[in-house]
């Protein structure tokens, strides 16, 4: 299971009515590369594939995580963070064991 902050569910709310057309809701992902083995991806998407995503709804934002992502996202908190040295969405991973010198990936 996977979770999102308020903060973050609106902010991807807010980049989401920009789009045109409108997607469907927003994917999560864990794609390999980086430094430390594993990256986060977040893209918008038209629909879900019903035969390996899993579709968890946060305040009618919908987020499609595929199967094979899940296992690596089981417990992980998504937060939107704006600070002075700028702003971006903040993954809290339980499962992760190390990361990489920038951050901008991990191990398991």
């Amino acid at each position: 299971m996977i979770e999102l902050t308020p903060v973050a569910i609106d902010k991807v709310k807010e980049i989401l009515t920009q789009q045109t057309p409108q997607p469907a809701g927003l994917r999560v992902a864990v794609v390999g590369g980086g430094c430390s083995g594993f990256s986060y991806h977040m893209a918008f998407e038209n629909q879900a594939n019903e035969a390996s995503d899993n579709v968890y709804e946060f305040g009618g934002l919908k987020v499609m995580v595929d199967q094979m992502s899940e296992m690596y996202l089981d417990g992980i908190t998504i937060d939107y963070l704006e600070t002075i040295e700028g702003a971006g969405f903040k993954f809290n991973n339980p499962n992760v064991k190390s990361t990489c010198g920038c951050g901008s990936s991990f191990s398991v």
